[in-house]
Formats: structure tokens, C-alpha cells, sequence
């Protein structure tokens, strides 16, 4: 049956959400461009097809900001605050709605930026080689030669293909006449392409038909560029084999190490630090499970000083000694090349338009904010009384150590506003600047263009900065990424910084032609590139991996241990004392309590609640390494692991810990007569959670050498653990007891199975059969110590490390039959020398592994003896 009346009012949504959207958007400040409307006031034509696609009132934004949150919480996007120490890593903080850049804007801007990437590759060629623009003044030699980021000790030397720049990162403003203006300019090691690419995938799935109707174009062609380039030049230094590339970080405490890990991830490059990394013959090394691997190729997250601590600032940890040598020796490619720093210099931008006439021939045609470099004295006394039209900039980075040969560096500060300042500030800066003008940079003030942002069920106005990036073909040719990363000041007017608190902003950008359907995955491989890319596990990643497995296990035997405990205290029998002094033993040597804490026997309720508060205490403050610490230290472990991890995975980790952590407080709040129900609850939930870990650890990881150690650090740690827990009971007859026998058989978690074989049969022999020698019983010694043979037989073989790890374990099950260990005379030291024999073991099983695996030191001749 039809019908040609509606059911509902059909009313076209696009009207109501551009009036909608035009009413609730605050008015720009005065001086400022407005990128959502245009001169006559109405919708921008981008905002307008913007609004036409969005399909729904203007308060669904509200519901996608929801989603979009919950996204950065769920995928552990983050970014740390230097200055928030302490403090854990802030989310990564993204708006919902994108800045849009049309077709023709873009094309004057795109050749804009690939002009100056040029120049400033040119600048560097020529400022290490034959410095004519030193010579003939159109650079001044004291900004450059008394720049720290200017290198002394690679005077003369050229990087591997002559390119000095592989990637380039420029700020960019758009002022009141809605002209763009360079603010600034990063050279060494430019940050953000991973938020780049974050952003784009979680904003273009909020809005994808505004998406497709704009025709956005795509970024993954850009990221190959930058991964091509650098692979077609690490290829010079590979000698005909296949480059290996690696993109080096600071570590997990730098403030944007997330985008580092997932940018590592994206581009499908193994994240190093220094310490993985070494020099030897002025060849770079990765330190691997399998032994050193060259590497050829370095996408450096690292500013220049503190890559090379031999050459460079003296107590940099982070670097790489020897890193200098091996550039001057052409062994290796870094991306950046070091020494570009001092082009970051907000000073330089004063004078690239007359070196773009003189290196390049043609006049600048994108223009930085009018700059002013104080150290020229008849430029200072011509801006001095203007000071407060201006912006007034550090000419040099920070005060700190200098490398061997580098000038003194100046104390630094935080950029200043002229026009914020009093008439008697504005007299303190020209005494200042008059002490030390070389020091300053002076840069006309714009007020830089306000974005839309959702806000509160309104669309405030923010002012924005957009990054660019310029990628390196390695041949002269340069690609702008289609796309970059919009900073967003906190309030209208407020300074453009992620460090105090600002936001960022996807960044469409329109094309009038097709989309680039380019996908990272290469069309064609190599037979050779399929063995390199079975990447090689670094030995810090292993190291991690295997400490992930420890720390996860040790966490499920201290929630078994703990559940015992609780469920011990609410048993309807009288607890016996041999099983009393099983447990507060196993407590105390698991950490469950802090030293000192009265047995069960001497006061339950205070070891009770010592166990309880020490759960919760992720510190150790009173020396128990309960349950919240290793949960803690197993999410650091996964923080580093950021690159081998999937988002489910690490995901689940980083809600375990939160989790349970929430349980427990409200548990444990004074007063609560439900607390020991609730912390029940929070450790049943937990131990979901573990099942799910290991789960995910044992059957969505690939079995490459990384996994093999995890799961050798799991073996050990439930060896230790499983050797200790019936030890403990065994010692103290706890056995003889129905009690004991339940409750060690929980601590296994074999009691159904035990009970399916032997009923009710507490015979310590059924026990030792099962829990000792049973070797298709998970939980048995005898099946830990046959897995472990296993996946030790599988660890990459060392030959510059002697021993056998196998010899250290049973050649055969645990070593000894049943027979011997029910011996009615010696069978019960008999057990207790096993078990001391396994735990021993297991502890120089570790020891062993981490130096054939983790420790690189080479060998020596030297001996020192007593």
C-alpha cells in the first residue's frame, strides 16, 4: 500500500543548520579574519557544503565530541606536559570540527612552503661548504657561527646524497587582510606528523560525508615520500643490501613520544632510543635479541645536542656516542641531518629574502612576519621605540651545556607580546635588549585568524596556527603534505601552545582534481624486503616484552594469592594455623603486605587491612609491591611496547589498571560496610581482565623472538611463583589439613580438576602428581619447566655467549619421579630440595637471559681480582 502523505514532516535539515550554526558562532575580535564567515557575514562556501552534510541539528556536534573523546581515551592518545611533573600524560586534546583550506588557497601555499624548503636546504649547503652568503654578508656570521645549533665539527662535511633536510615543519598565520604569514620554522627534528595522521582518522569518520563532498584530499602519500626518500639514500650506505631504517626517540618521557610510537608504527620502522643503539667501526648498530644489526637509516625525534654525548652536550643520555663519526663517515643517514638548528632561529627569517634572490633566483613568495635581529645595531635603534607592535622572541634556544666548541649559550624565555605590555614593561625589555641585542628577534604582531570550535553547545572563536610539512624527494623536488596539524589557542586571544594547554584542529584541505587514493602499502616487494621486514627485536623491546610477561604473571599469582587470603577470612571454618602461617608467609614474600605486619595468626584484622591498603598503593610507600604496583609497572612496560602492541591490546591494559583502581576506592572508602564484598568484586573483575591479557598475549602476538621472551619471562616468574607457593605450604604441613589442601589446589587453580580425578581424596601424593609432574596441568612444574625448554630452544642462538641456558633446568620433567618424592623417609626433604633447585633456577634463568639478550658490552681481556 502507498501512500503519497508523509509519515513525518519532511524538512530539509541544511537551512536550519546553517542559520543554526550562524546564530550560535561568537563574533570574531575585532582586527582578526574570520575562517567560518565571510565579509557579508554569511557561511564561507567549505562551511557552507560543511553544513549541508551534516545530515543533523547542530547540538549532534555535542554527541561527536563525546565519540571523538571517548576515541582519544580508548586508543591512549596522549601528549606529556614537561612542566607537570608527576602528573600523568594529559589526553591528547582535538576539536571536533576540521579547519578547511580550499583548492586555489592551498596551490599558492603549497608553492610557497616547497620554495623555502628548497631555500633552506640550499642555505645549509652552502653554510657548510663554501659560506659565500657569510662572506658576502647576507647572513651575518655571528648569528650563525654563535647559534649552538650550528655544528663545528661538520664543517666541510657533506650528508650521504647532499640533502640536508628530509622533512621540514613551518608555522603559519593568517592575518586580518586573510594574507598567511611564516612565524616559524623546524628544522632538526620536527614533531606532529603521527597526531597528523591521528587526527585525520578519528575526525574524517566523524563527518564522512562532509569528507567525501569537500573532497579532502589524502595524506599517506606524503608519509611515503618521507619513508622512500630516506630508504633510496640509507641504500648508498648499505653497501647493495636492503637499508634498514629506525626512527630514534628521546624515550616514553618526551611530551609527544605517543605520535613517535604510532608514527613509528604507521611508516613500519622499529622505535629506538640511544641505549639500543651503538657505534662501532663508524657503523650505527641496533642492539637486537639476535645479535647487533646495522642500521643505515635514522628518522631522528632527537634535537641535535643531545644525540652524540662524545661530541655534543657532555650529559645527554638520550644520544648515540659516536653518532658524529659515523656521519662523517658516510655510514649512516639521519633525517634531519644534524646542524640545522640555527635555521630555526626566528632571527634568520629576516633575511631569506634576499638569500632566496641570491640562492635561488627568485624573490620569496610566501613572507615571513616582518623580523627584525637586534644584534644589527642600526636595526635596533631604527624598532627600539616600536617595541610594542611587536612580538619579542628569543634569537637563541636555552641556557644549558654547551658541546665541546660551542659558544656560550644565552638564557632564554617565553615569547612577549608587545602590545600586552606596560608602558614601564616595555622599558624593563628595551634595558634588556640594549644588555645583549643579539640575543633578541623582533617580529611585527598579527593577530593571528580565529577558528570555529565547538564549545559548550556554542561555536567559540579560537586563534589558530597552522603547521605544514614540506617532505624531501632526495633529488631537489619537495611535496607539501596535503593537510597539517591546526593549533588552537585556550582562549580567544591566547597564545597558540599544545604546552599550556591548547588544542589541535584536523585540517582538511580541498582539491579540485581527484583524490589521491595512495595506500602505505607498497604495490610490489622485493624478496630481500620480506626478510627485513621480520623486523629485528631490539634489545630494550625485548627486555620489555619479557619484564610484560613477568610483570603479568606475577600480577595473576598476587590476585590468587590475595583472593585466598579474603577468602580464607570469610570461610565458615576456623582457619588452622599451619595454613595461617602458609599465607602470611606468601604474603609478605609476594609483597601483598608491607615488613612488620602481624601474621594472620598474631592479628588478622590488621594483616586484612594491610593487605587491603597495600592493593591500592601503586607507590610501594610502605614497601608492599601489591597488586596496583605491578599492574603500574606492567602498563609502563606496555607504554613503551606502544609499537608492537595492538589498540585492543593496549587498550585493555591501560582499563585494567584504571579498572581496578576505581573498584577498590570506592571499596575501601571509610566507613563502607560492603568493603570486603566490593573488593571481592574488584578482584574478580580484575582477574577477568588478566584471562583477557594473556589471552591476547598468547594468541594475537606474532611468535617472533619478542614474544618467545615474554613468554619465557611468564614461564619464570610462574615457576618461581608456583615453586614458592607449594613450598611454603609443604614447610609448614599445611597439607595435612583439608584446608591447606583446598587452598593450595586454588592457589593452582586446579581444584576441579583434582577433585574430577580424586574426588575427595586429600592424599599429598594425588597432589605431588598433579601439581608437580602432571605435565598436561598448565600450572604443573613439570609443564612450566617442558614449555620453558621449549621456547628457551627457540630464542635466537648467541655464539659470542657461552652456556647453555637449558643446562640450567631439568633435563626431563622436574628432574625426579614420584616415587622418590613419596618416599616415606626422604620424600619430604626431597620435595623441598626440588623446589629449592626450581626456584633457584628460575632465578639464574633470568639473570642469564637478560645478559645473553639485553647487555651488549663487548668483550675484555682485563681482569680485576682481589
Amino acid at each position: 500500500m502507498s501512500s503519497s502523505v508523509p509519515l513525518f514532516d519532511e524538512v530539509d535539515p541544511a537551512p536550519a543548520v546553517t542559520e543554526d550554526l550562524l546564530r550560535r558562532a561568537a563574533a570574531v575580535e575585532s582586527g582578526h579574519h574570520d575562517e567560518l564567515r565571510g565579509p557579508e557575514g554569511v557561511l564561507r562556501p567549505a562551511w557552507q557544503v560543511f553544513a549541508d552534510q551534516l545530515g543533523a541539528p547542530l547540538d549532534d556536534l555535542t554527541r561527536r565530541q563525546a565519540l571523538l573523546a571517548r576515541q582519544i581515551n580508548e586508543d591512549g592518545i596522549t601528549y606529556n606536559v614537561y612542566n607537570a611533573q608527576g602528573e600523568p600524560s594529559r589526553p591528547w586534546s582535538l576539536e571536533t570540527l576540521p579547519l578547511l583550506i580550499d583548492a586555489d588557497e592551498w596551490r599558492s601555499l603549497e608553492r610557497g612552503i616547497a620554495q623555502r624548503a628548497s631555500l633552506l636546504d640550499h642555505i645549509l649547503r652552502d653554510v657548510y661548504g663554501p659560506q659565500s652568503a657569510l662572506k658576502e654578508g647576507l647572513l651575518p656570521p655571528a648569528l650563525v657561527l654563535g647559534h649552538p645549533g650550528y655544528l663545528r665539527g661538520l664543517q666541510g662535511v657533506s650528508p650521504v646524497g647532499d640533502v640536508y633536510l628530509h622533512v621540514v615543519a613551518f608555522d603559519l598565520v593568517r592575518g586580518p587582510d586573510g594574507a598567511w604569514w611564516v612565524v616559524s620554522q623546524r628544522t632538526q627534528a620536527p614533531s606532529g606528523l603521527g597526531y597528523v595522521m591521528q587526527n585525520r582518522l578519528i575526525v574524517s569518520r566523524l563527518f564522512p560525508e562532509a569528507y567525501r563532498a569537500l573532497n579532502v584530499q589524502h595524506l599517506a602519500t606524503g608519509y611515503r615520500r618521507l619513508i622512500d626518500t630516506v630508504t633510496e639514500l640509507a641504500s648508498r650506505c648499505a653497501g647493495g643490501a636492503t637499508p634498514r631504517l629506525a626512527l630514534l626517540t628521546p624515550g616514553p618521557y618526551n611530551e609527544t613520544y605517543f605520535e613517535q610510537a604510532y608514527l613509528a608504527r604507521y611508516l613500519g620502522l622499529p622505535l629506538v632510543e640511544g641505549g639500543d643503539l651503538v657505534v662501532r667501526d663508524d657503523t650505527v648498530y641496533l642492539k637486537t635479541v639476535q645479535g647487533l644489526e646495522p642500521i643505515h637509516g635514522l628518522l631522528r625525534r632527537l634535537d641535535d645536542d643531545f644525540c652524540d654525548p662524545l661530541e655534543l652536550r657532555s650529559e645527554s643520555t638520550l644520544g648515540v656516542p659516536g653518532l658524529l663519526q659515523a656521519v662523517r663517515a658516510g655510514k649512516v643517514v639521519l633525517a634531519n641531518a644534524l646542524g640545522t638548528g640555527f635555521l630555526e632561529s626566528p632571527a634568520v627569517h629576516g633575511f631569506l629574502p634576499a638569500l632566496s634572490e641570491r640562492l635561488l633566483g627568485e624573490p620569496l613568495a610566501l613572507p615571513s612576519l616582518h623580523t627584525w635581529w637586534c644584534g644589527e645595531a642600526p636595526v635596533w635603534q631604527r624598532v627600539r621605540e616600536e617595541l610594542q607592535a611587536h612580538v619579542i622572541r628569543p634569537s637563541f634556544p636555552y641556557a644549558g651545556t654547551p658541546g665541546f666548541g660551542s659558544p656560550r649559550l644565552r638564557q632564554s624565555f617565553d615569547a612577549i607580546t608587545g602590545p600586552t605590555l606596560t608602558p614601564a614593561a616595555l622599558q624593563t625589555w628595551r634595558s634588556r635588549i640594549d644588555h645583549d641585542p643579539a640575543a633578541y628577534t623582533l617580529q611585527r604582531f598579527v593577530p593571528y585568524a580565529q577558528a570555529p570550535v565547538w564549545s559548550e553547545g556554542r561555536v567559540a572563536m579560537r586563534g589558530a596556527s597552522l603547521r605544514v610539512y614540506a617532505l624531501s624527494d632526495g633529488r631537489g623536488g619537495w611535496q607539501v603534505l596535503p593537510g597539517g596539524m591546526t593549533r588552537i589557542a585556550t582562549r580567544d586571544a591566547g597564545p597558540v601552545s599544545m604546552q599550556l594547554g591548547g588544542s589541535s584542529l584536523d585540517t582538511w584541505v580541498m582539491t579540485d582534481g581527484p583524490v589521491d587514493t595512495f595506500s602505505m602499502l607498497p604495490a610490489t616487494v622485493k624478496l630481500d624486503e620480506l626478510v627485513q621486514r621480520q623486523r629485528p627485536v631490539a634489545s630494550r623491546t625485548g627486555e620489555n616484552l619479557f619484564w610484560m610477561g613477568r610483570y603479568t604473571e606475577r600480577s595473576e599469582l598476587q590476585l590468587r594469592l590475595t583472593q585466598g587470603l579474603l577468602n580464607l577470612q570469610s570461610a565458615d571454618d576456623e582457619p588452622e594455623n599451619a595454613v595461617l602461617e602458609a599465607l602470611s608467609a606468601l604474603a609478605l614474600a609476594n609483597g601483598l603486605v608491607p615488613p612488620g605486619t602481624p601474621s594472620l595468626r598474631q592479628s588478622p584484622r590488621v594483616f586484612e587491612r594491610a593487605a587491603l591498603e597495600a592493593l591500592v598503593d601503586a607507590q610501594a610507600a610502605q614497601g608492599a609491591y601489591s597488586l596496583a604496583f605491578n599492574l603500574g609497572a606492567l602498563q609502563r612496560c606496555a607504554q613503551v611496547l606502544r609499537e608492537r602492541l595492538s589498540s585492543d591490546h593496549g587498550r585493555l591494559l591501560r582499563s585494567m589498571g584504571s579498572d581496578f583502581q576505581r573498584h577498590l576506592e570506592e571499596a575501601l572508602r571509610p566507613g563502607n560496610p560492603l568493603a570486603f564484598s566490593l573488593a571481592q568484586h574488584a578482584l574478580d573483575q580484575l582477574g577477568m581482565h588478566l584471562s583477557a591479557v594473556t589471552g591476547a598475549q598468547t594468541d594475537r602476538m606474532t611468535r617472533d623472538p619478542g614474544w618467545r621472551l615474554l613468554t619465557v619471562g611468564r614461564l619464570i616468574e610462574r615457576l618461581q611463583g608456583y615453586s614458592a607457593f607449594l613450598k611454603a605450604f609443604w614447610e609448614t604441613d599445611a597439607l595435612r589439613h583439608p584446608q591447606g589442601f583446598d587452598q593450595i589446589l586454588t592457589l593452582f587453580d586446579s581444584i576441579i580438576t583434582f577433585r574430577a580425578r580424586y574426588q575427595r581424596r586429600l592424599e599429598r601424593p594425588a597432589l605431588l602428581a598433579l601439581l608437580v609432574l602432571d605435565e598436561t596441568n598448565p600450572r604443573a612444574l613439570a609443564c612450566v619447566l617442558r614449555r620453558l625448554r621449549t621456547e628457551l630452544g627457540k630464542l635466537p642462538a648467541r655464539p659470542d655467549r657461552g652456556g647453555d641456558l637449558l643446562a640450567l633446568l631439568p633435563h626431563e620433567g622436574v628432574g625426579v619421579t614420584l616415587a622418590e618424592l613419596c618416599d616415606p623417609e626422604q620424600g619430604h626433604a626431597r620435595v623441598l630440595a626440588l623446589l629449592d633447585r626450581l626456584i633457584d633456577a628460575s632465578w639464574r634463568l633470568s639473570d642469564e637471559v637478560g645478559l645473553r639478550y639485553f647487555a651488549h658490552a663487548e668483550p675484555t681481556d682485563s681482569m680485576v681480582s682481589a
